[in-house]
């Protein structure tokens, strides 16, 4: 049965295609399921924003991909504007516990595992893996094909491709995660030869990598992604640990 009886889906919910809705679980005003998406027992999607100056009158809502699946327990909050949704992409995974705030945006394949929070306006790219009990400050943006280990504290942005552990801590690049994905030699040595420009080379990162991105030596289009990540987000950047003992300039 694609929507248990015992579940409750509220008046204007606008479910997909073969969409399975498991027992208990609730599902508010507002939500947008694509395709396929599943949502197991205990799951509540489309609640009210943990925001203290929320008006719950506002119409928002949450927008899910396709063939995303939500395990026990997840909870995904609506936008606090007007018209407005906290939007998880296609074919992403919600483990059980996990919570994705108010106004954030998810990308597309990304997994959220079990406890993991994301706090409200937060952007995670695509490909992007949060592992046990990661922690996310508002506002922040994890980059394409990230990852974060298990019970990770993020309060500053983490850069495309990079993996990033502890409190605030950058390793280096995930290289686990691009092979996976099959990205060719050439362009993981220009991810590395961009990782080290920009956190190498004393002074502002975001200087770094404006430099570089500008140079012409990168061509390989996830080494220009990775250096234009440092022109947005107000939050300032991840650095690998020895340079946050240095004492380097991290904006």
């Amino acid at each position: 049965m694609p929507v248990h009886p015992t579940a409750l889906v509220e008046e204007g919910v606008q479910l997909g295609e073969g969409c399975v809705v498991h027992a208990y679980a609730s599902i508010k005003r507002g939500t947008i399921l694509g395709d396929g998406v599943v949502v197991h027992s205990f799951a509540v999607i489309g609640d009210e924003p943990q925001d203290l100056h929320f008006d719950p009158a506002i119409r928002s809502g949450v927008r899910i991909g396709a063939r995303t699946v939500i395990r026990e327990h997840a909870t995904v909050h609506r936008a606090t504007r007007p018209d407005a949704f906290t939007e998880v992409g296609a074919a992403c995974l919600l483990m059980v516990s996990s919570h994705v705030g108010h106004d954030v945006r998810v990308g597309d394949h990304v997994v959220i595992s079990n406890t993991a929070l994301v706090a409200g306006h937060a952007q995670i790219g695509d490909h992007a893996f949060l592992s046990g009990a990661v922690l996310i400050h508002q506002f922040c943006r994890v980059g394409e094909s990230a990852m974060l280990g298990g019970a990770a504290r993020v309060s500053r942005d983490v850069p495309p491709f990079t993996l990033a552990v502890e409190r605030n801590d950058l390793i280096g690049i995930n290289l686990v995660g691009v092979r996976r994905r099959g990205f060719s030699s050439s362009a993981i040595r220009e991810v590395k030869r961009a990782f080290h420009v920009v956190y190498d080379d004393h002074g502002n990162v975001r200087e770094n990598a404006r430099r570089a991105l500008e140079s012409g030596a990168f061509q390989e289009a996830a080494a220009r992604q990775f250096l234009a990540g440092f022109s947005e987000g107000t939050r300032g950047f991840l650095r690998p640990r020895r340079k946050r003992a240095e004492g380097d300039a991290e904006e």
